[in-house]
């Protein structure tokens, strides 16, 4: 796992937090998903993926309807809750 600023959730940048909120609320996601529901630009939710999965908080599956996509989702939200309390006061 590749070292990042921030270990935790709390540390990422509001935009890696906004995608890990639409991904616990919307369930999981293709990029595309999330670039609509979050209303951030396509290269900005892919650097939020890349920091979400170096800390290991979202996981990348193949999304079965259409295999040029990766579907995203949480890992496991029962370990992240702790952290995502700075997510709601941003």
């Amino acid at each position: 796992m590749a070292q990042t600023d921030g270990d935790t959730l709390s540390d990422l940048p509001p935009s890696a937090k906004l995608v890990y909120k639409v991904l616990e609320y919307d369930g999981p996601l293709t990029q595309k998903g999330i670039v609509q529901k979050s209303m951030l630009s396509a290269r900005t939710v892919r650097y939020a993926l890349e920091r979400l999965d170096e800390i290991g908080v979202v996981e990348e599956d193949v999304y079965f309807a259409d295999a040029r996509q990766n579907l995203y989702e949480i890992t496991d939200s029962s370990e992240c809750e702790c952290e995502t309390g700075a997510v709601s006061s941003s």
